[in-house]
């Protein structure tokens, strides 16, 4: 098992995962981000989306939405710190159409306390999320 690299995927509510994994990946800040052991030292922003963890000796991904963080990876070890991360089999579509729903509300409202930067970040987080639970059904079936 020399061909892995440690991988530790956190929020500030809990640790998702700790363990060893072939391969891991990711939203970048600029585009979707594939992890391989021994690959070169890096830090970089995440976007909300999907971490899939290709976990050693297993046959299923770990996949785990987060809604932005920070990336650091070493040739021996990635960390995720993530803003706010759930399982994907913890995600509820009903709270995210909720979520999505109130966030474009809020955009299309005019009035002057709209907090545009927030709605906007709570929008683009339900739409992540919503697309996490599609790809994961499409993995499934």
């Amino acid at each position: 098992m020399a061909n892995v690299i440690h991988v530790d995927v956190v929020s500030a509510e809990a640790e998702l995962f700790s363990g060893d994994a072939e391969f891991v990946s990711l939203p970048g800040e600029d585009g979707e981000l594939g992890i391989f052991p021994r690959h070169t030292p890096l830090i970089t922003r995440i976007k909300p989306g999907t971490v899939r963890v290709r976990v050693a000796g297993r046959s299923e991904d770990e996949t785990i939405f987060v809604a932005g963080g920070i990336l650091e990876v070493q040739p021996d070890s990635v960390t995720v710190l993530a803003d706010t991360a759930i399982r994907a089999h913890d995600l509820d579509e009903a709270k995210a159409f909720e979520a999505k729903r109130n966030a474009e509300e809020a955009l299309h409202n005019k009035s002057s306390d709209v907090d545009y930067a927030r709605a906007s970040a709570e929008l683009a987080t339900a739409v992540a999320q919503l697309a996490a639970i599609q790809r994961i059904r499409k993995d499934h079936h």
